[in-house]
C-alpha cells in the first residue's frame, strides 16, 4: 500500500476529466491537480518550452511527494513524456498510448479520427502510436485548438460553441471513420456538441479516461494503492482561481473546491 497521492498536471482545466475518474474509481487516493492556465495554450508552442513548462509542474508536485505523475495533456505528452521519464524518480503517465489502446480495443477500428490541439497533430503522436500496434488502422487527424479556447472560457453548451464545434465536425461528416479520439482532455467537456454534430452516432474515445484506468490497474498490478480512510485533492492554477473554480465545480459537480494559484518559472 502507498498512501502517497498522485500527480496531475494539465496546460489547463481539461486534466479534470482525469481526474473525475480517478476520483470515482479510486476513492481512497489523494490527488494534486496542476492547471498551467497563465500559459496555455501548449497547442501551439515550441516543444522545448513545453518540457521546460512540464519539470517546473512536476518539480511543485514532487514537493507533494507524489508516487506517480499523469501527463493528463495530449500536446504536453507527445513533447514532455519521455523528457520527463528521463528526468524524475517516479513513473509518469500519458495520455497517447492508453487512449490509443483503448481506440484499438473497438470492433471496428480500420480508420480512426483523432481530434487534438495543433501541436499533437503535428506531431503525429497518435498515428505513430496507433500504427506501432496496429499497422492496418489509418489515423485521420483534424485540429480543433479552437475548442480548447471554448472550455477554458467556460462557453460549452452555448450557441456559439455548437456552431464552432459543428463547423469543425463537418470534415468528419465529410470523411466517416470508425471512430474519433478526444487527443485533448479538454474535448470531453464538448462531448454533447460533438455528438450532435456528427451526422453519424460513432464511438467517441476519451483518452483521459482511459488513461486513468490505466493507473488504476498499474497501482493494482504493484500494490500501491492507498488504504487512507479519507482522500483528499489539492487543485492548484497558475491563472486565475475564480475562473478555474467555475468551470471546475460544474464539471466536478462540486461547488465547494478550494482552488490556490501559484507561480511558475519566471
Amino acid at each position: 500500500m502507498d498512501k502517497r497521492p498522485i500527480g496531475i498536471m494539465d496546460s489547463g482545466i481539461g486534466g479534470l476529466t482525469v481526474a473525475k475518474v480517478l476520483q470515482r474509481e479510486l476513492p481512497h487516493e489523494s490527488i494534486v491537480f496542476v492547471g498551467d492556465q497563465a500559459r496555455l495554450p501548449y497547442g501551439i508552442r515550441p516543444v522545448e518550452e513545453i518540457q521546460q513548462f512540464c519539470l517546473q509542474i512536476a518539480r511543485f508536485l514532487l514537493e507533494y511527494d507524489i508516487k506517480l505523475m499523469i501527463i493528463a495533456c495530449n500536446t504536453a505528452t507527445a513533447a514532455a513524456l519521455e523528457y520527463l521519464k528521463a528526468q524524475l524518480p517516479i513513473p509518469v503517465v500519458g495520455v497517447i498510448s492508453p487512449g490509443s489502446h483503448a481506440a484499438l480495443a473497438l470492433p471496428n477500428h480500420q480508420r480512426i479520427g483523432v481530434i487534438a490541439t495543433e501541436k499533437t497533430i503535428e506531431s503525429q503522436a497518435y498515428s505513430k502510436q496507433i500504427q506501432t500496434l496496429d499497422p492496418n488502422s489509418q489515423v485521420i487527424g483534424l485540429a480543433c485548438q479552437e475548442f480548447v479556447t471554448l472550455v477554458e472560457k467556460n462557453m460549452m453548451k452555448t450557441d456559439h460553441a455548437r456552431q464552432v464545434v459543428a463547423e469543425k465536425m463537418q470534415f468528419f461528416n465529410e470523411h466517416p471513420v470508425d471512430a474519433i479520439i478526444y487527443g485533448c482532455t479538454h474535448f470531453p467537456l464538448l462531448q454533447a456538441e460533438i455528438q450532435q454534430a456528427l451526422r453519424t452516432p460513432i464511438p467517441l474515445v476519451d483518452a483521459g479516461a482511459a488513461t486513468a484506468q490505466f493507473v488504476k490497474d498499474q497501482l493494482i498490478a504493484f500494490d500501491g494503492l492507498s488504504d487512507a480512510p479519507k482522500a483528499r485533492t489539492w487543485y492548484f492554477t497558475t491563472g486565475d482561481p475564480i475562473e478555474f473554480r467555475n468551470v471546475a465545480g460544474q464539471w466536478l459537480e462540486n461547488k465547494m473546491i478550494d482552488v490556490s494559484n501559484i507561480k511558475l518559472g519566471d
